[in-house]
């Protein structure tokens, strides 16, 4: 679910409980989270609902100033309405993840494990350490130019990028990426078994 730069921070700032969108399948589920530029929301209720139902104070608990302008808001895009209600639920779990550089022989095993098994599941064969190595060597490199480096595709590289970021083992920046202490501490492992 994509939020404006806005809602976000009207969501930290809980002045907004609640979004609506047209969608033909909800991309976020009731008690789900989602993580965003400003950190973790908790989805608390998505529910689909008749727009015939909306009042005033629907467009109010969505940063609205009237029903009117909340109804243009959703303009005619095509799809069920929904209600999401959602509320801040802290900083990104990932932040605290990537600076854990002291890892235990259980935690270097299970993060080997799972890059072996982002090896295992690709197309393309493995991948990790050769991604994890060129940012090593390329800090703050344009996803562009980390992709010619690596041999992958951009979109490619920018999608399992990420999957290295939800492990802790990398920070995103603008542009570019680096290896976070977590990332280092798992590459000397890696390159110590080597």
């Amino acid at each position: 679910m994509l939020l404006t730069k806005h809602e976000l921070e009207a969501i930290r700032m809980g002045t907004i409980s609640v979004v609506f969108r047209r969608w033909r399948r909800p991309s976020v589920k009731s008690g789900g989270t989602l993580l965003t530029a400003i950190g973790q929301l908790s989805i608390d209720r998505v529910e689909m609902l008749d727009a015939t139902t909306l009042r005033p104070i629907d467009a109010r608990k969505a940063g609205f100033a009237s029903l009117p302008e909340l109804i243009h808001a959703l303009g005619d895009r095509e799809g069920d309405l929904y209600r999401i209600q959602l509320s801040y639920a802290g900083a990104d779990p990932r932040i605290a993840l990537r600076e854990m550089d002291s890892l235990s022989p259980a935690e270097v095993n299970d993060l080997c494990m799972r890059l072996a098994r982002l090896d295992n599941a690709s197309s393309v064969g493995p991948w990790t350490s050769k991604v994890l190595h060129t940012i090593q060597v390329h800090p703050f490199m344009p996803a562009v130019d980390l992709a010619a480096h690596t041999g992958f595709a951009k979109e490619w590289l920018k999608l399992n990028v990420r999957k290295l970021k939800n492990l802790g083992l990398t920070i995103s920046h603008h542009p570019g990426y680096e290896l976070s202490p977590r990332g280092r501490a798992i590459l000397e492992h890696i390159d110590r078994k080597a």
